[in-house]
């Protein structure tokens, strides 16, 4: 089932009220039973994925719980490694099996040796590789002893399944959600006012900007030859807030429905294209996914303990593992180490940089410097998207040297629109749409970035203009929000990692 389709406008108010009529102590139950209902919405052969996952990682954290008490560290190791390889195994069979079997096909051929491929057909089940890096989390946080073992299976198995972040995050720890699932939540009026209210924000992402953009970048991206630098350009940063609206009004829809029904999940994004380095963007960007490898990946590898070359060699693990996490292709690798290169090359530089900072008398403390800043990684970060979303590494490549080489101004522009330039597959009003909400989309960051309490302001407003606020916001969607007979409901971007 998805956010974005009428069986959820059905299905979340009723998982509602009967949540707050249904005695408490059955309250998990009920969200247990509508969340295996919520996954099964794409294939009810999926649920026997998801239950094998818990099973193990409850299992096993119960084993090394039992270790830990009875001081047998080998048998406590051997359990961790029996819930990674059969985490990372599930997830090598359905989502990386057929990269690595046509890399080496590829890589023989290399030396003329060519392999015929086996046949392999598979389907990605949506979320898998949300659930289980949340399991492996969970049990490599019993293992370090910061939270103790579940006893409970079914109230786990809710931890795992979840339905607002059960199939694209964010990727919740065990530290902050397993003991809200043993709280009471009682209806509190505010409470659902402001998770719908950020529920309605991430439907005016997704359905008014990303949407919308997605038909221009779909175009060029599918047919780039056919189209000058300039414009190649222009899908590529659009590009950046098409991932960020999909991915990012997903994420607000998952954290305000859980908010309705009294959970706080971790917030996931935090105004990532303000940040003035790659490396505080990524602090801001999909910081559920970020923490984790940082805490069960990048720590563990030694972090920035042994030294300044094992520090960058780490960097860049970490990041070419994330970018792997997200694609089963080589052009998502390269992504990923692009964001690793960006951040060993601004540490190094440091120094460099600051010499000639003071001896060019440059000032930093104003919002000039600042704003060249967030324009300098905005470039670096936006460059580095356009391997993730080509097709592959090639064609990525192929789209730069055309960008270089055929810059195109005179089809670029467009003296006979009203915005002046040629917006490619988007009537002229979409595109004066998507420019608006952008434009409404960066003030409201901007608010964020400067800890603005955009809830609290519009509640110390009158009346009249709190429901202005309310119903513009949801006749935008309505009236400006892409869908219909002809649209793809499936396409969030993230539904494919």
């Amino acid at each position: 089932m998805l956010f974005n389709s009428t069986g959820f406008l059905i299905f979340f108010p009723i998982v509602v009220a009967c949540y707050f009529v249904v005695p408490k102590r059955f309250r998990y139950l009920w969200l247990l039973a509508a969340s295996y209902y919520f996954y099964a919405g794409w294939n009810p052969a999926y649920l026997l994925l998801i239950f094998a996952v818990t099973v193990v990682s409850y299992a096993g954290a119960l084993f090394i719980d039992a270790a830990d008490r009875n001081d047998k560290k080998r048998n406590k190791k051997l359990c961790l490694a029996i819930c990674v390889i059969w985490s990372i195994g599930i997830l090598v069979f359905f989502k990386y099996i057929g990269f690595m079997i046509g890399s080496f096909v590829q890589g023989a051929a290399l030396f003329g040796i060519h392999i015929q491929p086996p046949l392999y057909d598979v389907v990605l089940p949506v979320g898998i590789s949300f659930y289980t890096f949340q399991a492996l989390g969970y049990v490599t946080d019993v293992y370090r002893r910061d939270i103790p073992a579940v006893k409970n299976f079914l109230r786990y198995a809710l931890f795992i399944s979840f339905f607002p972040q059960l199939v694209a995050g964010p990727i919740e720890r065990s530290k902050n959600l397993m003991h809200q699932l043993k709280e009471e939540h009682s209806f509190d009026i505010e409470r659902v006012k402001s998770g719908l209210l950020l529920m309605g924000w991430g439907f005016f992402q997704k359905l008014v900007i990303a949407d919308r953009i997605a038909v221009l970048v779909d175009e060029v991206y599918g047919n780039y030859p056919s189209y000058s630098g300039l414009q190649i350009c222009m899908a590529t940063v659009l590009f950046a807030f098409q991932i960020y609206c999909d991915f990012g009004g997903y994420s607000d829809i998952a954290v305000g429905a859980a908010r309705v029904l009294g959970f706080y999940l971790t917030k996931n994004f935090n105004s990532p294209y303000y940040a003035v380095s790659v490396s505080e963007f990524w602090r801001r960007w999909h910081i559920s996914l970020t923490t984790w490898f940082r805490d069960y990946i990048y720590i563990p590898l030694g972090g920035n303990r042994r030294g300044k070359w094992k520090k960058y060699r780490n960097i860049l693990l970490t990041f070419s593992l994330s970018g792997l996490w997200h694609g089963a292709g080589w052009n998502y690798v390269v992504w990923g180490l692009l964001n690793g290169i960006y951040q060993v090359i601004g540490d190094m530089t440091t120094a460099l940089r600051n010499k000639l900072k003071s001896a060019l008398h440059i000032r930093t403390e104003c919002g000039s410097y600042r704003m060249l800043q967030r324009v300098i990684t905005f470039v670096f970060v936006d460059i580095a998207w356009l391997f993730f979303r080509a097709d592959n590494i090639t064609t990525a490549l192929r789209m730069i040297w055309q960008s270089l080489t055929n810059i195109g101004i005179v089809t670029f522009f467009d003296v006979n629109n009203l915005i002046g330039i040629n917006t490619i597959a988007l009537p002229e009003k979409d595109f004066i749409v998507m420019l608006a909400g952008l434009l409404v989309l960066m003030i409201v960051d901007n608010w964020k970035r400067k800890k603005v309490d955009i809830k609290g302001t519009l509640d110390r407003q009158n009346i009249w203009f709190r429901w202005i606020v309310y119903y513009g916001l949801i006749f935008a969607v309505v009236i400006f929000g892409v869908y219909g007979p002809e649209y793809d409901s499936s396409a969030f971007i993230y539904f494919q990692f």
